[in-house]
């Protein structure tokens, strides 16, 4: 952190705290260190809103990401949390490419997401309402303020918790006390004032009316221009910039192998992401299958008026959903044992290409990787996955599913799934779960790469039937093949994906008496 983020920081928080009763911290606070990203939240940044405390947080990482909207290695989100109902809602977020401003994003479709117990929002969240609850209690009277930490903390012989701890040291020349910073020990000389600092541009008209949309008053951000704290409008709080050298800081602390996943997706789930409309095709083709799904994100979905019970009448190619007699998925029993030819897998190691499309995680992949049955290579298009899995095995369901989407030289489509339970680890799926995309329809295209040979299991027996695509437009003609020994992931790969998605499954439709036969 630079001296002129530490000489600053500190009047931002004695401004908070004589005007609003808010007590802070002096600065970022760290609440996770990992071995590519660290986690903080901004103590000053800490203030009491209508319904909750605002606070920015953000997570810095050790590399650039390049998508879209630019090159950053920085991400910062302002929360308003409801300490009371523990929930939090995200307002916006910023991204920043060491102290440069890239983007901020306004969050479009706000809505309070529960803090879930042991998750890093909950880190963040008890941070943010525990300084908030101790700065009304560090405005009242010092006896009543020490004796309420002392019961609300345990701590021998009167001494406050750090967080707690009492900042307001008093000056030789009697002027107001100032706040020291916890996570920053740079002494600040008495006489020190105000410093000018040159703020990133904000889109202050899009910021304030997203802030009161939710009926909270807007934080006014000054203009991209050099700008002091006014003392007559402490309202005026700055959205809090990175300091290049504050990434350089200190990485000793033990993360757990929980939290380093919980890390991995809390900017990604720590609110509703934006959603890019894209424009729908005058006539989307039925042989192109799931790969359309991006393209029509937007106009329906797995649960409402746009649920499975009312794609046959959203669109008009949709009717299929609703009239089609091989639909897909279905319950697999009473499969006639034969001698099913193996399924011939040409996969190899390929680089990929990650995206949220609205309605799943898919993954598109190099050419040439495919496979060969009846006699016909199908290419490989993309894979993607359901929570729970779509198919039942004689009335059972597994904790997931992946659909490895695949078409042959005249169109035809031919989907082998995956079941996936809980069990070990799967490293693939975790290195796709370690690029998950920030944002709906943002494309991640990592440099390293993936052996899809590594997803299926050892034993590649399966049960096969004629069905459908299981999203609209439901095109039948498409040849199922679901192999019959599931892969194991951990249970904390199957609630990371259940952070994005809790159910993106479609109800199982009638067999029919359609025929399926199975690997004897």
């Amino acid at each position: 952190m630079s001296a002129m983020s530490v000489a600053f920081m500190p009047w931002v928080g004695l401004f908070l705290l004589v005007l609003h009763g808010t007590a802070v911290a002096g600065g970022w606070q760290k609440v996770v260190v990992g071995k590519s990203e660290i986690i903080e939240i901004d103590t000053t940044s800490i203030a009491h809103a209508d319904s909750g405390v605002t606070a920015w947080s953000r997570i810095t990482l050790d590399h650039t990401v390049r998508d879209a909207g630019g090159v950053f290695d920085a991400i910062h989100a302002q929360n308003l949390y409801d300490c009371t109902g523990r929930r939090f809602t995200t307002l916006r977020r910023a991204y920043f490419n060491g102290d440069a401003l890239v983007r901020e994003v306004v969050v479009s479709r706000q809505r309070a997401n529960t803090v879930q117990v042991g998750s890093i929002d909950e880190r963040l969240f008890s941070l943010a309402c525990r300084v908030a609850t101790a700065g009304d209690t560090l405005a009242s009277a010092d006896s009543t303020r020490r004796s309420n930490d002392e019961a609300s903390h345990g701590e021998p012989g009167g001494r406050p918790a750090p967080m707690h701890a009492d900042m307001r040291t008093p000056r030789a020349d009697h002027s107001p006390p100032r706040l020291t910073p916890v996570a920053d020990t740079t002494p600040v000389a008495p006489s020190e004032k105000p410093k000018l600092i040159v703020l990133p541009p904000i889109d202050k008209a899009a910021a304030d009316k997203a802030a009161g949309s939710i009926g909270q008053t807007p934080a006014m951000v000054p203009a991209p221009t050099t700008a002091r704290v006014d003392p007559a409008a402490p309202d005026k709080v700055p959205v809090p910039t990175l300091s290049a050298t504050k990434r350089n800081v200190d990485r000793q602390e033990v993360e757990s192998k929980a939290d380093k996943r919980l890390r991995e997706l809390h900017y990604a789930t720590s609110g509703p992401r934006k959603v890019t409309k894209k424009k729908l095709p005058a006539e989307p083709s039925a042989a192109s299958g799931q790969e359309n799904t991006a393209r029509l994100h937007g106009h329906w979905s797995y649960e409402g008026d746009s649920g499975p019970a009312h794609w046959a009448r959203l669109r008009g190619d949709y009717a299929t959903c609703d009239t089609g007699k091989r639909q897909s998925p279905i319950d697999i029993r009473e499969g006639i044992k034969v001698d099913l030819e193996s399924i011939k897998f040409d996969y190899k190691p390929t680089q990929f290409r990650i995206i949220d499309n609205g309605h799943t995680l898919q993954v598109s992949v190099g050419e040439g990787l495919g496979l060969t049955v009846m006699g016909k290579r199908h290419e490989l298009l993309q894979f993607h996955f359901h929570r729970p899995s779509e198919e039942r095995i004689n009335g059972r369901n597994y904790d997931m599913v992946v659909h490895l989407v695949h078409k042959n030289a005249e169109g035809r489509l031919a989907v082998v799934a995956v079941l996936l339970e809980k069990g070990s680890e799967h490293p693939l799926i975790q290195t796709l779960w370690n690029n998950l995309p920030l944002e709906q329809n943002m494309e991640v295209a990592p440099e390293e790469s993936i052996d899809l040979n590594k997803l299926l299991p050892e034993n590649r027996s399966y049960w096969t039937y004629m069905g459908s695509l299981t999203t609209p437009p439901c095109t039948e003609g498409v040849l199922w093949m679901v192999l019959k020994q599931p892969v194991q992931l951990a249970a904390e790969q199957v609630a990371i994906f259940s952070r994005v998605y809790r159910n993106n499954a479609r109800p199982l439709q009638p067999a029919n008496g359609r025929l399926v036969k199975e690997s004897r």
